[in-house]
């Protein structure tokens, strides 16, 4: 079997692309000359390779920053383990995410909703014009560009409930206006497109080593097995979640603080995961700034505040940023509260202990920090010095990837499967594999004790991957454990639907926006 590799940055993105990715006004301004006709567009393996690169280039920027939308933090800031940061006034949007003041015209939910569906309508010009005759590589592009369509439904779906089915891009204006599909249509599209492609996928291991960032068979089974668990298909989850244990494709790291290190890029522990580089070596008068870089700047973005951390003759290996995504002392307690020393020391660091590396806190911290800070400093996907370019401008060279999917999450939407479905001897298994990965001995619980006390590895071993606030919706635990942080029952469920796709789409009126909104 053939296999290709190219990069994500290619400057080749055919006109259809645009057009798959344009509203209703830019629809109507697009000037048609020099337009590639259908029968000419995705007509060779070259044109669909090229076409595919757009969609996880697309996928990209929607993770780390398109103009400062992040869906990776967006989904992280309401939970208990992440506090938006930075100053008062820095970046509202995202502080309203963090503190339940949501409202139907925040940026950030805007960006995440329209980016969302510009990665399906990329997928769906691979899927409707791509020619699956041109060869099996073709075949396994098609098979790509679905699991990616229903990985961004997924999401859509988690984020929002139902919203409007795009299998097809517009080609007339009206085309532009669909109206609100309910979740349960969504999630029927979603396992149909993953379904589908898992049958053509190849597996991870039969990537050559520059395309182990495509969406593999393991990918899709796993992401698929969460669409089965979100619904509470506890059966169909496990088979899923099942077939990716026994495909021995995968495997847990053994020093978990190595997880999101530069070293495990695209190795065992992760399914599915996003690309940095730092081949630009961005300085500051380089950079543009406008969402077209292949740095992760999210990660400085992230990364320790000066105004607060003074690195002075600290023995940490890390970089100053720019203070957003703060750890919540809450996720440092519950690390103290099960003696999980291994991960914490991964995870976050206490003032205290930043102190003894050699590093000092800042005067006057009140003064400048008047959002969030409660005392610790993350390094899970933290500002490292191994992970960017020192020799340019190493604020603007981050090549860390975002693990979207990796075998720990596996194992522990597998054990939580087994469990709803009476099988603790094989969540038992599934469970303890990640424990003693972390150093912590096995548990022998059963029923809701045994549930308990995988809500508690999740939140441990999961903790800033973007999981913490949807598990415990589903789990019908957010109203007791973040109540006290603003989180109303009946609207914090659900992101309000934009104000935007409401004027703009003549079929979704107030009627349809999410309940509380």
């Amino acid at each position: 079997m053939k296999k290709i590799s190219f990069l994500y940055k290619i400057p080749f993105l055919l006109l259809v692309l645009s057009l798959a990715s344009c509203n209703e006004d830019e629809f109507l301004s697009i000037d048609e000359t020099g337009a590639l006709s259908s029968d000419v567009y995705l007509s060779t393996e070259a044109e669909v390779e090229s076409a595919m690169a757009g969609v996880y280039n697309k996928i990209q920027l929607l993770q780390s920053n398109d103009s400062w939308q992040s869906l990776y933090l967006a989904k992280n800031l309401p939970a208990d383990d992440c506090l938006a940061g930075s100053s008062s006034g820095d970046q509202t949007d995202y502080q309203y995410l963090d503190d339940f003041q949501i409202s139907s015209d925040n940026t950030k939910v805007e960006a995440i909703w329209t980016n969302l569906y510009t990665v399906i309508n990329r997928a769906n010009t691979i899927i409707n014009d791509a020619d699956p005759t041109i060869s099996d590589n073709v075949v396994e592009m098609i098979a790509e560009a679905k699991a990616i369509r229903a990985y961004s439904y997924l999401e859509l779906a988690t984020l929002f409930g139902g919203v409007p089915i795009r299998t097809e891009n517009a080609v007339e204006a009206s085309d532009y206006h669909l109206a609100r599909s309910t979740a349960d249509e969504v999630y029927a599209q979603i396992e149909t497109d993953f379904l589908e492609a898992i049958e053509d996928l190849p597996l991870k291991s039969e990537y050559a080593s520059a395309d182990k960032y495509r969406m593999s068979k393991g990918a899709a089974q796993g992401f698929l097995g969460k669409a089965y668990l979100y619904q509470e298909e506890y059966a169909k989850a496990a088979t899923q979640f099942e077939n990716v244990i026994s495909s021995v494709e995968y495997d847990l790291v053994s020093d978990f603080s190595t997880v999101w290190k530069q070293a495990e890029e695209f190795g065992n522990e992760s399914l599915f995961e996003t690309s940095y580089t730092s081949t630009m070596a961005y300085t500051w008068s380089t950079y543009s700034w406008d969402s077209s870089e292949e740095c992760n700047i999210e990660v400085q973005l992230q990364g320790p505040r000066s105004a607060i951390f003074v690195l002075g003759n600290t023995s940490l290996e890390i970089n100053n940023g720019w203070g957003f995504n703060m750890p919540s002392e809450k996720i440092a307690l519950a690390f103290d509260a099960e003696a999980d020393a291994v991960r914490k020391a991964a995870t976050v660091m206490s003032a205290d202990d930043f102190i003894a590396t050699g590093g000092s806190i800042a005067d006057g911290i009140e003064a400048f920090v008047t959002h969030d800070y409660e005392g610790y400093m993350r390094l899970k996907y933290a500002t490292w010095k191994s992970e960017t370019d020192n020799d340019a401008t190493p604020d603007l060279n981050y090549t860390t990837n975002f693990r979207l999917l990796r075998y720990a999450d596996i194992l522990l939407m597998a054990a939580e499967a087994h469990n709803a479905l009476g099988e603790d001897a094989t969540a038992l298994t599934e469970l303890n594999e990640v424990r003693t990965r972390a150093g912590l001995a096995n548990v022998s619980a059963s029923g809701d004790a045994l549930f308990d006390a995988i809500v508690t590895e999740r939140q441990l071993e999961l903790c800033f991957e973007g999981v913490r606030y949807w598990d415990l919706i589903r789990w019908g635990l957010a109203e007791q454990e973040l109540g006290s942080l603003g989180y109303e029952s009946n609207k914090n469920e659900l992101f309000p639907i934009p104000d935007n796709e409401i004027i703009s789409n003549n079929l979704i009126d107030l009627a349809d926006q999410n309940p509380g909104y």
